[in-house]
């Protein structure tokens, strides 16, 4: 009973990870010394997951709990203090490089890299930092997604996009360093699910929110499934070239997600401050999961 708690209790804390952009749910699961058995339990395997369930149900009630309890109050940091919230997450996702960049040079056997390699980690690097801002261009700005206020009405087109995001989320939860959130928030769709998750409790909002939120799940458990072993196979096959694309990820998403000239320098010692806690909380939290 006790570790089944204790269980529950480490889920909560990785469901609320997944809901702030810039904090790597994959980073607190490896803080917390259960990334090998957590990648492990996700499996098609009906015996393998029966085996398993004493860790997989309380991890993934937790879970549910924390992302459900936080989804709340980030629409209400959303809404009151945009330009504030974006400072936090901004400091988050650059607390956050050291970890990735201590990963992306990583030396196998304290071997030296050779100029090739140093070379096409450079280049995987400036990957994924074309890929954000890619992403940016094609969604005409992620910033006016940040202050959606209501929920947008049903299309097959945003269904599509809200289970592709759900999926590419959950594969990003599994990578250490790398947000979930994040990427939903690069692809304009953050708001729309935290919004959907706050609605899903009001009665007027409820079959709304429902159609946000169930193919968003869809793509979640195929994102996990397919995810487990796609990233498995990445980092023990080519680590250090995995690693660099999602640094660049991360480059690319701090300077996009950044409040823009002039806004930053409104209330500037709120917004300085704000952009601190968030590079600490990410820093000193990250550090530690470093091998």
């Amino acid at each position: 009973m006790k570790n089944f708690i204790k269980t529950i209790l480490i889920g909560i804390i990785v469901g609320i990870a997944n809901v702030i952009p810039g904090v790597s749910g994959g980073t607190i699961i490896v803080i917390f010394n259960i990334y090998d058995k957590f990648v492990n339990a996700i499996t098609l395997n009906i015996k393998k997951l029966i085996q398993n369930w004493k860790f997989i149900l309380p991890f993934f009630i937790g879970i549910g709990l924390g992302i459900i309890l936080f989804s709340k109050a980030i629409t209400i940091l959303y809404h009151n203090f945009p330009i504030q919230t974006n400072m936090v997450f901004t400091g988050l996702i650059i607390g956050s490089i050291p970890l990735l960049l201590n990963y992306s040079l990583k030396k196998e056997n304290n071997t030296n890299f050779s100029l090739t390699k140093k070379v096409l980690i450079i280049l995987c690097i400036l990957l994924g930092i074309f890929a954000i801002f890619l992403f940016d261009v094609l969604q005409n700005k992620t910033s006016k997604d940040i202050i959606q206020t209501s929920l947008p009405p049903f299309s097959l087109q945003l269904c599509t996009k809200l289970f592709l995001g759900g999926m590419l989320a959950a594969i990003a939860m599994i990578v250490p360093g790398i947000s979930g959130s994040l990427l939903l928030l690069t692809l304009g769709i953050y708001t729309t699910i935290i919004l959907s998750i706050s609605a899903f409790f009001v009665k007027e909002t409820f079959l709304t929110s429902l159609y946000i939120i169930i193919p968003t799940g869809l793509g979640v458990i195929t994102g996990l499934i397919v995810g487990a072993k796609l990233i498995s196979f990445l980092l023990k096959k080519a680590p250090n070239y995995t690693y660099s694309v999602i640094l660049g990820l991360l480059i690319g998403s701090a300077y996009i997600i950044f409040p823009r000239f002039p806004c930053c320098f409104r209330n500037i010692f709120t917004n300085i401050l704000c952009l601190a806690i968030g590079f600490s909380l990410a820093y000193f939290t990250t550090k530690y999961s470093k091998d």
